[in-house]
């Protein structure tokens, strides 16, 4: 929803405008996928943004996205919804090269900067899902980002929701929280990476990557504890969905669709598939028209307002092009993790999606729904039901057992893409690692408060927590190697 939105106050000719445009585009976009175009295995390119948090030297929210947006002066940095986060949007990178090496470089280089620039102000940049010690002080509309697009977005939300947002999150230990302000969805911090497909290929590769989304959530888990409350081990996907959950409870037996969703059934046959569900299902949220005639702008900055976890992307530009986002992997906890956890989650979707309709026929979509909560949830203690070559009923299986595995088919799925020998052994040894001693981000916090608790209490364990989390960032050295 990187779009500009010039106004926060929308009338009713504005929304049939909106769906009149909305209608128009979608049959444009479903005539030009219909024949899609034939590329290559060497035109797949890969992409990035790591969204972080800026702190002080207590670990407090620090406001200054925009102070620091303005020093760096640099175009790869954009704002988000508060402002004491960021977004690092990274440089596209060809396939058959060293793709997760250049990524892992132009991070280094990035955030090297930026951590410069942030302490010349007395500020710090922290790649984390969620940050532990923020309190509900720091979710006022005073710390929303100052820009018409998230004015915008907050007024619309908070409209049609017609109250506050309540969050309850439970399993370690439990939160109930209610907050009157979109502020609660900027807590989440995400590593969102791009997969740009062949069109022709695009719906295999799509229900793929939802098939084997849990299996990289629960391994990249690094968000436990929010509110210093201990929840889930990836808590950002239970927040995102609630933090902005607009409906409004009917006296029927149904709902409508959350806008955070992790999608409505396996794509069937057409690419525009995403695209019309978004138009059909949801609601327009900012119904602003591009007076610059910009091709399928209105479609695109809708379809943006729906936060699937793997998302759709249709890029208009250079003839188009189709893009697979995986929005849940979280932020941290160092550079090496998160391009690691990028190589994994694109290699297993490329190696699924030869025959991906035969996993589909022995894994119905809402138990591949049930195993990305379970994922996210209970992290490398989960057991999900996945899918077996001799299937005569579902079976529930610890992921940690599955996870092995998963390492050859990565590989291969990489090869496929003509990924460098060098890139691939390099970024899933940081996996097999991960595997091997079960530690990840999540389980580390939660371990670590454990420990520190002992001799202190939670806000001050919390505290020095962060602290050695810091430090361990800082040397990029991945988180299986992390002591306790």
């Amino acid at each position: 929803m990187g779009q500009q939105v010039i106004k926060a106050n929308f009338t009713p000719s504005d929304f049939a405008a909106f769906h009149t445009k909305l209608d128009a585009q979608l049959a444009e976009l479903k005539a030009r996928l219909a024949q899609p175009q034939q590329a290559g295995l060497h035109s797949a390119s890969f992409g990035a943004e790591l969204e972080l948090y800026l702190v002080d030297t207590g670990f407090i929210p620090q406001r200054a996205n925009q102070t620091l947006l303005a020093l760096a002066n640099d175009k790869r940095l954009t704002e988000e919804l508060n402002q004491y986060n960021l977004e690092i949007n990274l440089s596209p990178v060809m396939a058959n090269q060293q793709p997760f090496t250049a990524m892992h470089n132009e991070l280094r280089q990035v955030t090297g900067r930026l951590q410069d620039l942030a302490a010349s102000i007395g500020s710090r940049a922290l790649w984390t899902g969620i940050l532990p010690t923020l309190k509900t002080e720091h979710l006022a509309l005073d710390y929303l980002t100052d820009s018409p697009r998230f004015r915008a977005l907050a007024k619309q939300l908070s409209a049609m929701h017609d109250g506050p947002f309540q969050v309850d999150i439970n399993h370690f230990e439990s939160l109930d929280l209610t907050c009157d302000e979109v502020t609660l969805e900027g807590a989440n911090a995400s590593f969102q990476v791009h997969f740009k497909v062949p069109e022709s290929d695009f719906v295999p590769l799509y229900n793929a990557a939802q098939l084997v989304t849990p299996l990289a959530l629960a391994l990249s888990a690094n968000s436990p504890v929010l509110m210093g409350k201990k929840l889930w081990h990836e808590t950002r996907i239970a927040l995102f969905k609630q933090s902005i959950d607009s409906r409004v409870k009917q006296e029927t037996n149904w709902r409508q669709p959350a806008r955070v969703t992790f999608g409505q059934g396996w794509l069937r046959k057409y690419a525009w598939e995403p695209f019309a569900e978004s138009v059909a299902l949801y609601e327009p949220i900012l119904p602003s028209i591009d007076n610059d005639s910009s091709p399928f702008a209105e479609l695109l900055l809708h379809h943006g307002t729906v936060w699937s976890w793997n998302r759709a992307i249709f890029d208009p530009h250079n003839n188009g092009h189709l893009r697979i986002e995986f929005r849940a992997l979280p932020s941290g906890p160092t550079l090496s993790d998160m391009v690691a956890n990028a190589a994994f989650i694109i290699g297993l979707t490329q190696a699924f999606s030869h025959n991906i309709d035969q996993y589909m026929a022995k894994l119905p979509f809402q138990h591949a729904e049930y195993n990305f909560y379970r994922a996210a949830k209970q992290g490398l203690d989960a057991k999900i039901l996945w899918p077996c070559d001799r299937q005569y009923q579902l079976i529930e299986r610890p992921i940690i057992e599955v996870l092995p595995a998963m390492l050859p088919m990565a590989e291969q799925g990489l090869e496929e893409l003509n990924v460098d020998r060098k890139d691939i052994s390099q970024y899933l040894a940081i996996i097999e690692q991960r595997i091997a001693t079960r530690q990840t981000g999540a389980t580390w916090q939660l371990n670590q408060v454990e420990k520190l608790e002992q001799t202190r209490n939670r806000q001050q364990a919390l505290e020095k927590m962060l602290s050695l989390y810091q430090q361990n960032m800082l040397t990029d050295n991945p988180v299986a190697n992390w002591t306790l």
